[in-house]
């Protein structure tokens, strides 16, 4: 078992540990935001489907319309309309007019469109202010090409591109499926929000706040219910989970007589690492129960949910084949100071906003891993190496939370 190791060391092996998940299912578009996509998506229409318009106006012959002007307007006969959805099935001759409105394809003959602003009706004839132009027609597969690729394998389908498979023909897309992510907390002291608080307890937050976690990473968390202080109920709760993508337990995984997970690992699993030289999160804990990758973090709200942002968010990402980074980084301004461990890497509390033409950051207060309101308070980590505190006005790294930005 390996101990006290680097960042970077540790998620390593905890890559090594994610297999990517190799099942495909089809959603509905409507169903499918948030998720990753399976399989590359070539556009099945070119768009638009013919040359149309982008404007409200009247398709032409640019040639008939050169002379215009506002003193020298041109009179065309207007021949007909076109709109979206309902094509003019005629063509376009010399000295005529279709009234077009946007999205209509461009009837035959005509290579040019004046917008309507440009114009005067009167009854069977419109005036032209300016000469027509080409500029305003969108031709065939401007957007999109036929048989083209625009989504790739393991891009996150957002909004817009839920939107661009629906533009390119699809109804249903395939999606890598959901990592299913077991969660459970640990202790005695541990009691389910609403119940009556005993002396000595605390509410679990823990499963909460890490299932937010799971589901802003593309996972589905499943909530287990708590375990008491032994071996065997841990155990027990384990193989009742049912299939699991990933196990993540709180609390168990320090130096305690009562740290069970790692007790029942020791006994019965392989133990990959035990301990990261960071702060908060020191304790992190990764194996393998039954073949199960299972990862330990610690018991303290914030230590939880920083070591899953840092370890379990790119444990999912790496499962679901995803092409993004599971974390961005920023440069910004300290606006307080901000105080290193002077042995571990630490990750700091903080509150990043945009001021002018610079990211500025500043402490949440209180550092304490137990502290949970920093968490909904900050909307970023900010990472100092071990000894190397930051002062007032210094440029620091900055882990925004996912959304922040």
């Amino acid at each position: 078992m390996k101990q006290n190791l680097t960042v970077e060391d540790a998620l390593e092996i905890v890559l090594q540990g994610a297999r990517p998940l190799q099942h495909i299912e089809h959603l509905p578009l409507a169903a499918s935001y948030g998720a990753v996509l399976g399989e590359d998506l070539r556009s099945r229409v070119n768009h638009p489907s013919a040359n149309d318009t982008a404007v409200d106006g009247y398709a032409c012959l640019e040639a008939d319309t050169r002379s215009a002007s506002l003193g020298n307007p041109v009179r065309l006969r207007v021949i007909g309309q076109s709109p979206a959805g309902k094509p003019f099935a005629g063509k376009i001759g010399p000295g005529e007019a279709v009234q077009v409105f946007t999205g209509a394809p461009i009837p035959k003959g005509a290579n040019a469109v004046i917008r309507v602003e440009d114009t005067r009706r009167e009854g069977d004839f419109v005036w032209l202010m300016k000469p027509a132009s080409a500029a305003d027609i969108r031709h065939q597969g401007d957007d999109l090409v036929e048989g083209q690729t625009y989504l790739h394998k393991g891009d996150l389908l957002t909004p817009g591109r839920v939107g661009l498979a629906a533009a390119m023909g699809y109804a249903t897309v395939p999606v890598v499926r959901r990592p299913r992510v077991g969660i459970l907390a640990t202790g005695d002291e541990v009691v389910e929000p609403g119940e009556a608080l005993p002396y000595g307890g605390v509410y679990n937050s823990n499963s909460y706040s890490v299932a937010g976690l799971v589901v802003e990473a593309g996972g589905q968390p499943i909530i287990l219910p708590r375990v008491s202080d032994s071996v065997e109920g841990l155990r027990t709760q384990l193989q009742r989970a049912g299939r699991l993508d990933l196990l993540l337990t709180t609390g168990g995984v320090s130096m305690g007589e009562y740290d069970i997970v790692r007790r029942m690992l020791e006994l019965e699993g392989e133990i990959h690492f035990w301990k990261v030289k960071i702060q908060p999160g020191g304790p992190l804990l990764f194996a393998t129960w039954n073949e199960l990758p299972l990862m330990g973090l610690p018991g303290n709200p914030v230590s939880a949910m920083v070591t899953f942002l840092l370890f379990g968010r790119p444990f999912l990402f790496r499962l679901l084949g995803r092409t993004d980074p599971p974390l961005s980084r920023v440069r910004a301004v300290a606006d307080t100071p901000f105080e290193a461990n002077p042995t571990r890497r630490a990750y700091r509390r903080a509150v990043l906003r945009w001021v002018e033409d610079h990211y500025h950051v500043s402490s949440t207060g209180s550092q304490s891993s137990a502290v949970l309101h920093s968490m909904a308070l900050g909307n970023a980590l900010v990472v100092l190496e071990a000894g190397l505190s930051a002062k007032q006005g210094q440029m620091v790294e900055v882990i925004p939370f996912p959304g922040a930005l």
